[in-house]
């Protein structure tokens, strides 16, 4: 549930990860004079009117009587931290006035500015070319392959083939199951679903040839072996092998005739009887659990396909989340429908808390976009408007976001000729996008092509994107931006008519 929460802001500009170095005492003996007064004071005012941009950085030797102080985890002086690239050189040695966090370590929120202005008085900050060096390769690292998949990993709400990730546990009403028994055992994977099979049949078999040779030992069958004159009740049963084997040709109509049910016994034609219902009832059962199992259209769904990666880009000026869809068979599906689920975890103005939230995009349910002819790969666009939940959203706050976007087609598979499998079987085909899948700035390759007089399909570009020219701010702050051009416009236009708008003469 945690996986969902929205992640701290990685703008190290305005948060500070580095700590400060402690105040550095005084040397005994070299008391400031008013020059040093002065220029202390000034340096204070400076820092406290700006706390943002730091002094020149003061050169000045090691005082005596001044305790050495090691250096600090965050300073850039400590050990070079790991996945640094190769070509960005060390920081220089830092002398003992200097700070020991970087430049943009300053614009920590949470330190009073008076608090700043005073340490900015006793040390002044690093030189701006190492701290934008610095924060430059702090922003590599971050970007690196590495710490990209420490942070992609984490537990997925529906996988990318479409499973759901989803374990139910602590059931205590279970025999619900029981009362659906036919969906129970279709649902059973094919190594228990052919177990079961296989143990309804043995287990009526065993249970039967045990009821046929106890009948004949108790009627004396058994021990009347080649007599003549015994009228037996089942014939040439002498041991619970042919008893069984009795079951099995009575059960499956085999009937070899030397072993058999005969007319002396009331028992026997009964149990005949019921065996043969059972038999039928488990024929059925089976058989039909079996056929609906492997016609199940759950397969179908393998051969239709979406893109590894979302793009947001501009189109028809406006931002735009886009993925693709297609289908590898030349049997279509028919009245394929779209849609897309949006899964994050949020906290309400009372306080609670709701762990997988989820919420509907809009993929043109309103314009009958969503219902697709899925021909040829198509191109699903959800336009970010006002109803968005990605309006206020930028592509350096989707860095800091986490969610998980759901699709969902549906679709019925077309007939295949059978009139049994005629009956539209609708089939379903899932997966899902993170934060760290949607590419911003891009923008999907075409892979179709008029070849000898027909459209030809290349699979093959089918993930590839290119790169876009996209503004990196939200739609919310794009429409501002619109609006506010077009008022400058409109209030231009109107200063020109009127400047130009000749006078009135006066009539005669």
């Amino acid at each position: 549930m945690l996986a969902y929460l929205p992640r701290p802001p990685t703008d190290t500009s305005r948060y500070g990860t580095f700590p400060q170095k402690p105040d550095l005492p005084a040397a005994p003996g070299a008391p400031l004079g008013d020059g040093g007064q002065k220029a202390a004071a000034a340096t204070a005012k400076r820092g406290a009117a700006m706390p943002n941009y730091p002094s020149a950085p003061r050169h000045s030797g090691f005082v005596a009587g001044e305790p050495s102080l090691p250096p600090s985890r965050g300073s850039l002086s400590a050990q070079q931290p790991r996945g640094r690239p190769s070509w960005c050189p060390p920081p220089a040695p830092q002398e003992v006035g200097a700070r020991f966090y970087p430049l943009h370590a300053l614009s920590v929120a949470s330190i009073p500015s008076s608090s700043r202005g005073k340490a900015s008085a006793r040390s002044s900050a690093a030189p701006a070319a190492e701290g934008l060096q610095g924060r430059r390769c702090k922003l590599l690292e971050e970007d690196s392959p590495t710490a990209q998949a420490g942070r992609r990993q984490r537990q997925r709400y529906v996988t990318k083939v479409g499973k759901c990730q989803v374990n139910l546990g602590n059931i205590q009403d279970k025999k619900r199951f029981l009362s659906d028994i036919f969906t129970t055992i279709v649902d059973l994977k094919y190594r228990w679903f052919l177990f079961v099979f296989m143990m309804c049949y043995v287990v009526t078999w065993l249970l039967f040839g045990f009821i046929y040779f106890l009948d004949a030992w108790v009627r004396g069958d058994v021990w009347h072996q080649g007599d003549p004159e015994w009228r037996a009740c089942i014939e040439n049963v002498d041991g619970f092998v042919s008893a069984l084997l009795l079951s099995v040709e009575s059960q499956r109509t085999i009937g070899y005739g030397t072993r058999m049910v005969t007319a002396n016994c009331a028992e026997g034609v009964i149990l005949l009887i019921a065996q043969s219902i059972v038999g039928s009832m488990i024929d059925a059962m089976m058989v039909g659990c079996m056929f609906v199992k492997i016609s199940r259209p759950k397969k179908r769904a393998q051969t239709l396909i979406f893109s590894k990666n979302c793009v947001i880009s501009l189109r028809d000026e406006k931002l735009c989340l886009m993925f693709r869809v297609g289908d590898l068979r030349e049997s279509h599906m028919v009245d394929a429908k779209i849609r897309a689920k949006l899964i994050k975890s949020r906290q309400t103005a009372e306080g609670e808390f709701i762990p997988l939230e989820q919420s509907e995009l809009n993929l043109g349910y309103d314009t009958g976009e969503d219902r697709l002819f899925l021909v040829e790969p198509q191109i699903i666009c959800h336009v970010i408007n006002r109803h968005s939940p990605f309006w206020d959203m930028s592509a350096e706050s989707l860095r800091r976001e986490q969610f998980e976007i759901i699709i969902i087609l549906e679709g019925i598979v077309e007939a295949t000729g059978n009139p049994v499998l005629a009956a539209g079987m609708t089939c379903q085909a899932r997966t899902s996008y993170t934060e760290d899948e949607i590419l911003w700035g891009y923008r999907f390759e075409p892979c179709m092509s008029l070849e000898k007089g027909a459209f030809q399909v290349d699979y093959s570009r089918f993930e590839m994107t290119f790169e876009v020219q996209t503004p990196a701010a939200s739609a919310k702050e794009l429409q501002e931006l619109r609006e506010l051009e077009q008022q400058e416009h409109s209030t231009l236009s109107l200063y020109w008519d009127q400047l130009v708008q000749p006078c009135a003469l006066p009539g005669p």
